[in-house]
């Protein structure tokens, strides 16, 4: 290749270089407004320009992400999972993407999707509490109380004072036949000022314990 040719191609390379940067540059921007909007719940603001900024870059993962957290608002759950999908072919390693298409499955009520997300965001941050909660939760939903409770048991060795922690692992306890466990858990959220945990107590736990004795 001769040396204008070299020049001709150095010159079309850097021409695209500078449209490409442009462009997410452009992306950026608009994402940036969508943010201020969702912030504000304008939604349908934000969905706008979270719209330009992926008609500008249609690599921008955050932008999918965006999206995806804003359809949710509009109750577009379908529309949220395939941004999600989209924002983690992009970034295969985005534990944020995985918690949120976890809680569309969570809607959903597929309840092994959700677990299965929720263990990817896990793997990727092993301190995501709210993850923990949720496949907890998820876990209820298919009464593997086991497995539930020691997701509970997780968060409480991350955060000794997570108060939803208690409360879940003290329903889980008592749904599981461990009464007197879970009823010291829900006291224990009660403690930490979980008011309805007294509630729970009154229907759940001092019955128990009437009826043990009779």
């Amino acid at each position: 290749m001769n040396t204008t040719r070299k020049l001709i191609l150095l010159t079309v390379i850097w021409s695209f270089m500078c449209i490409g940067a442009q462009a997410q540059e452009i992306a950026s921007s608009f994402t940036k407004v969508g943010i201020k909007h969702f912030e504000k719940r304008q939604y349908k603001e934000a969905l706008i320009n979270f719209n330009k900024a992926l008609e500008k870059d249609s690599s921008h993962f955050q932008a999918y992400y965006l999206r995806a957290n804003t359809k949710k608002m509009f109750e577009d759950q379908h529309g949220a999972m395939k941004d999600y999908n989209r924002a983690l072919e992009l970034n295969p390693n985005f534990a944020e993407a995985y918690f949120e298409r976890g809680n569309v499955k969570f809607v959903l009520q597929d309840y092994y999707g959700a677990i299965a997300d929720y263990s990817y965001t896990i793997q990727i941050n092993e301190n995501h509490v709210e993850a923990y909660y949720k496949r907890g939760q998820a876990k209820h939903q298919l009464e593997a109380y086991e497995e539930a409770i020691n997701d509970c048991s997780k968060i409480i060795e991350i955060n000794a004072k997570n108060v939803d922690a208690f409360f879940l692992r003290g329903i889980l306890k008592i749904e599981h036949g461990q009464t007197e466990s879970g009823c010291l858990d829900l006291s224990k959220a009660g403690e930490l000022g979980d008011l309805k945990a007294y509630e729970v107590i009154k229907e759940r736990c001092n019955q128990k314990c009437f009826t043990s004795q009779l």
